[in-house]
Formats: structure tokens, C-alpha cells, sequence
């Protein structure tokens, strides 16, 4: 017969324990401008603050605020991502930004809206989303 599993249904929003957590590791470096890298994937959505000369400063995911499977592709975790990395840079001083978006996810336009809602002016948006200049590799010939 074996034991009974009980299955414990989880909320479908973000673990504010990890989101507490995140916003007290805020480094103390000051700065003035930046740049945003969002790397939007069908699974998830990375967010990261780099100082000009590329150095990380300030980094969050979906998967990081609590997030968890299908809920990490969404445009809604994308938004809660990109207003914590809003408040971390709007403490450490941050007026304006360049960004730089890679990939095609759902969360592309979603967490950039919500890192601009907290008070940081956008200077420039690049898309360096990679593209293939000659497709994938050709199958192999017949032979008959």
C-alpha cells in the first residue's frame, strides 16, 4: 500500500521572503549612469545592472524572486524583477540608463516598463538578440 503523498498547492506569485532578502543585499557603490542587460528567454528573465565599463553591480531573476516553472516565463514575474532592480538602483544613485535586451521571451518589453516606472530615465534600447546568418546545419544527402 504505501504512504499517502499530500500534495501541497502553492500561490501563484513571488516568495516576498526572497524579495526582502534581495533588496538588503544592495552594494554600496555609488553611480550615476548604467547599463541594463534583459536576457528574455521562453523560460525566464535575467535582469543586470552593469556599471559603463561592463562590471555586474545589480543582478535578479524570476527564478530568484520565488518564481518557479512556467510562472518564471511570464510578462508579470518580468515586471516584479524589473521593479526590484529598479529600487536597488534607484539606492545606489542611478539617473539614467542604456539598454541592451537579448531574446525573444514574453518578458522583453514587460521588465523594462517596470525598471523605468521607478524613476530612471532610458537614454538609448539596443536589441542584440542573436541571429543566425545561415540557419542551422543541412541534413546529411540521400543515399541511394
Amino acid at each position: 500500500m504505501g504512504k499517502k503523498r499530500i500534495v501541497k498547492k502553492k500561490g501563484g506569485g513571488m516568495n516576498q521572503g526572497l524579495k526582502s532578502r534581495s533588496l538588503s543585499r544592495v552594494p554600496k557603490k555609488r553611480m550615476e549612469a548604467g547599463i541594463l542587460h534583459i536576457k528574455a528567454t521562453y523560460n525566464n528573465t535575467i535582469l543586470m545592472l552593469t556599471d559603463k565599463e561592463g562590471g555586474a553591480v545589480i543582478f535578479s531573476s524570476c527564478g530568484a524572486l520565488g518564481f518557479s516553472g512556467a510562472r518564471k516565463g511570464t510578462p508579470f514575474a518580468a515586471a516584479k524583477v524589473g521593479e526590484l532592480v529598479g529600487e536597488k538602483a534607484a539606492l545606489i544613485g542611478v539617473k539614467d540608463v542604456d539598454v541592451v535586451i537579448k531574446g525573444v521571451g514574453s518578458g522583453r518589453e514587460s521588465s523594462l516598463r517596470a525598471f523605468s516606472s521607478k524613476g530612471i530615465k532610458i537614454k538609448t534600447i539596443k536589441d542584440m538578440t542573436p541571429i543566425p546568418f545561415n540557419g542551422p546545419r543541412a541534413k546529411k544527402p540521400r543515399r541511394v
